[in-house]
């Protein structure tokens, strides 16, 4: 009797449990589904070296640039008028913005990667297209990488064991470093595209008068390779990969590193002698073109209502592009602000910085919070609902409350900042206090910096209201010293949790020396390569 009775309440349990795990199943694909629809496709575009007064919507009385496409973006959804990113070069904030993280918390406490450095995001930290990825995305790095790889460099041939796809990419295409940092070859997801068989060099532009520098790196190149051809062929590549996302419509992030306006200047022929400002002008209106195709590709992939666009940069205007001879022309790239690319000055790290998401972002609307470049990893997290780990994202804090004007106060953290030789600022609210004499930077465009500025008689720290002084002309380091000692024990604060962000205090790489000493006494050490760290 027991058997008779059991075997019909095994079949009838199996067909209960089927069922469950059924219902289970579907309805973790439905949460799932859910989240996509809600959660926006994100296109992040950076740019390369671009001035904050390079946009003619941000300086419409000192800039001479034509940037309709970048003015465009502006005026359809949020521009922030205080955004930073965490470093004056390039390395250290793309490294903040994919981790979330100050790139000082690790080894490189100065200057920048080369192009065939070692890679910088340690293995195993989350990246934002590690997010995403976790929540049903698609990621894709197309453009600059310049966080270092790890390939052979005797037999190109074989595969890149520690790149983007290492990092939370599904695919990748682009550049190891900057288009004048060899290898001069194009990568695809794991491989060069070609062998590097020849070597090259390309000089600071084509044409024109504006730029004194001579060639960049000697180095290896692929024989097909050619720096004139690096923005067209990543734009292009851009393009496609957004064409197919609006066939197969499953959520993505697109991570577009333009390699422009950066040196070598070197705008396609259509595009030489359009501003009257000579290559780098040039370069800047065909980097406001790439810019359009992109937004054009969205629109015709039916992707624009439900698409986040970013658009920003990775740090100010580069001093050595012939910024006072553009400046004698009546265009000035960092705007109202002191310094240019390299410094701790305003020049050093303010940038355009745009978000579109039609519906969901006011159109022309604006916002005067202060922010920082290492905010998107906790901005995406936000937006698919997740929380951080501990150990991630240490120094990124949440814009989407801003962005859909879900409140009216500004937050109150502070950004810390880093320049060219590894000096620290931090901004709080109207105050940046800066830890070094002179400009932090190589001393360039003019300016004086380390132990020359101590010879000078420049004060080793400087405090400006920023909301009253936007040029960094009174140094009220005198006046409030209750102020910099605040600030001072806030970084300090910041460097022993090992984060900015609220949680479980974590280490730093290395250690950190605020004050950096050593380079108020010693001349700064010049560069192996004249040109290393630009």
């Amino acid at each position: 009797m027991k058997s008779v009775i059991k075997v019909p309440f095994l079949k009838l349990q199996l067909k209960l449990t089927i069922i469950l795990f059924s219902a289970l199943t579907m309805c973790g694909a439905y949460a799932q589904e859910s989240v996509n629809k809600k959660s926006p496709n994100i296109v992040y575009i950076l740019c390369d070296d671009l001035g904050y007064g390079d946009v003619q919507c941000l300086n419409p009385d000192r800039g001479k640039i034509a940037t309709p496409n970048m003015d465009q973006l502006r005026s359809e959804g949020m521009s922030f008028t205080d955004a930073h990113s965490s470093s004056s070069v390039c390395t250290p904030s793309r490294y903040s913005v994919l981790t979330g993280r100050y790139a000082w918390r690790t080894h490189l406490q100065a200057r920048v990667l080369s192009g065939n450095g070692k890679p910088l995001i340690e293995s195993g930290r989350l990246t934002v297209g590690g997010l995403l990825k976790q929540h049903g995305y698609t990621a894709a790095a197309i453009g600059k990488w310049h966080l270092g790889l790890n390939y052979d460099s005797n037999d190109y041939s074989k595969v890149i064991t520690d790149g983007p796809l290492q990092h939370g990419f599904d695919y990748f295409f682009g550049i190891a470093g900057s288009a004048d940092m060899p290898p001069y070859d194009f990568i695809e997801n794991d491989h060069f595209t070609q062998i590097p068989s020849v070597q090259k060099q390309f000089p600071s532009l084509t044409y024109g008068s504006v730029s004194k520098r001579g060639p960049a790196r000697l180095g290896p190149a692929a024989p097909d390779y050619e720096a004139e051809n690096v923005l067209p062929t990543i734009t292009t590549k851009a393009v496609d990969y957004l064409d197919e996302r609006g066939k197969d419509k499953k959520p993505f992030f697109l991570y577009l590193a333009l390699p422009s306006p950066h040196t070598p200047l070197v705008p396609s022929k259509e595009w030489q002698n359009k501003s009257g400002l000579g290559p780098y002008g040039d370069f800047v209106m065909q980097t406001d073109w790439a810019l359009g195709e992109v937004m054009k590709a969205i629109e015709k992939a039916g992707l624009n209502k439900n698409t986040m666009v970013i658009f920003t940069s990775d740090n100010g205007v580069a001093p050595y592009i012939g910024v006072h001879e553009l400046e004698a022309l009546g265009h000035y790239p960092s705007a109202e602000f002191r310094g240019y690319k390299l410094d701790i000055w305003e020049g050093g790290h303010r940038v355009p910085f745009f978000v579109r998401w039609p519906g969901k972002i006011k159109a022309n609307s604006q916002s005067n919070e202060v922010i920082c470049l290492s905010n998107l990893l906790a901005t995406s997290a936000e937006l698919v609902g997740a929380k951080l780990p501990d150990n991630a994202g240490e120094d990124s804090f949440s814009l989407l409350p801003t962005i859909l004007e879900k409140t009216n106060k500004q937050q109150s953290h502070a950004i810390v900042n880093h320049s060219w030789t590894g000096r620290f600022a931090i901004r709080q609210g109207n105050w940046k206090l800066e830890l070094c004499p002179g400009s932090g930077g190589t001393g360039g465009a003019g300016e004086l910096t380390g132990p020359d500025a101590i010879a000078a008689g420049l004060p080793p720290i400087q405090l400006y209201n920023i909301h009253e002084d936007l040029a960094e002309k009174v140094n009220l380091q005198h006046q409030d010293p209750k102020i910099v000692a605040s600030l001072t024990k806030l970084l300090e604060q910041y460097v022993a949790n090992g984060r900015s962000t609220p949680g479980k205090p974590q280490r730093n790489d290395v250690p950190i020396d605020i004050w950096k000493k050593q380079l108020n006494e010693q001349p700064l050490t010049k560069a192996k390569n004249k040109n290393e760290g630009e």
